[in-house]
């Protein structure tokens, strides 16, 4: 917050440190995250295929389930490998473990991501996370799709046809991704805000999210979801007090023009909107800045299905961090 407030005199405050109270085993857990360690239930050769296909004259049914399917996308995620890749790596286990199975084709993996239902990240519950409210913090970054990347575009002197999705996501204080949506690079922040409180079923105590978001609609659409939350936009530059704006949007202006910025970030808990930021730091971070998928449906499934394998790493540890001077 100081940062920001004292832009002009940045070099005299020297930069906050932190240090870790839980360095072991905030270590330990980084170190799970790349174990290769597999367990396969034993019950897997039940689900992993249908065994009732009906073949009544217009194409014979689903071979493989959606749980297969979904299985074999995250183990993409996680290892970052192309689907022909990932067919052999998971036909080896198989071949390893003495298993009759096989992997779906890779073209199969890619036409049928579309189709998985998943309204929301998984793995968003466990622990004490189902008896606790949550504060949800919104934020937006740019994902690049698939084509030439900039040195193709600098060597050749030619345009690039490379552009790029909006990932939008909902973060609460826990680190937990709780919503995510994938759009257009056209498409404003506040428009997705809708489509994330969709997502959240956890009772919410306090939304935040930055200027881009302070739009009456949004306060709208967050008051109908969550009408006990305590929303925490601060309010754009140019606006003045007006009975048409939103009650709430109303308080921010004039409790800032009473007692300043960095007091009503203070009092409202404003920080906590870094958890955004931090989370897509490190979906960026974890599985690069790029989207493998080509179809803007299979795009989708495969930022949804990311963000839940970011969930199972949370869980797995998160580090604890005081200032320490």
């Amino acid at each position: 917050m100081p940062y920001k407030l004292n832009e002009s005199k940045r070099h005299h405050i020297p930069k906050q440190r932190y240090k870790l109270s839980n360095w072991s085993e905030y270590n330990h857990a980084l170190k799970n995250r790349g174990r290769i360690d597999l367990w396969l239930s034993d019950d897997i050769e039940t689900w992993w295929t249908h065994s009732d296909r009906v073949y009544d004259g217009t194409g014979s049914s689903q071979h493989y389930t959606d749980q297969a399917i979904l299985t074999c996308h995250e183990l993409r995620v996680i290892f970052k490998i192309p689907l022909r890749q990932l067919e052999g790596l998971i036909d080896s286990l198989f071949e390893t473990m003495g298993l009759p199975l096989k992997c779906p084709h890779y073209s199969l993996l890619s036409k049928r991501l579309a189709g998985l239902n998943i309204p929301s990240p998984r793995y968003k519950k466990g622990g004490q996370r189902d008896e606790r409210t949550v504060a949800i913090a919104f934020d937006s970054t740019g994902l690049k799709r698939y084509g030439r990347d900039e040195w193709h575009q600098e060597k050749h002197k030619v345009s690039s046809k490379r552009s790029w999705r909006k990932l939008h996501l909902g973060v609460g204080d826990d680190h937990v991704i709780y919503s995510t949506v994938l759009t257009d690079k056209n498409t404003m922040d506040d428009a997705a805000t809708e489509a994330l409180c969709d997502q959240i079923e956890e009772e919410v105590s306090m939304v935040s999210a930055d200027r881009a978001y302070d739009e009456n609609h949004v306060y709208k659409t967050v008051e109908a979801h969550f009408p006990e939350a305590d929303i925490i936009i601060p309010p754009k530059d140019y606006l003045h007090y007006n009975e048409n704006h939103h009650p709430k949007r109303c308080a921010h202006m004039i409790e800032i023009a009473a007692k300043g910025q960095q007091t009503w970030q203070q009092h409202h808990q404003y920080g906590k909107r870094s958890g955004s930021e931090t989370a897509m730091q490190r979906y960026k971070r974890t599985f690069g800045n790029q989207l493998h998928a080509r179809e803007m449906s299979n795009q989708e499934i495969e930022v949804m299905i990311a963000c839940g394998v970011l969930n199972r790493f949370t869980s797995l540890g998160m580090p604890q961090s005081y200032k320490s001077v």
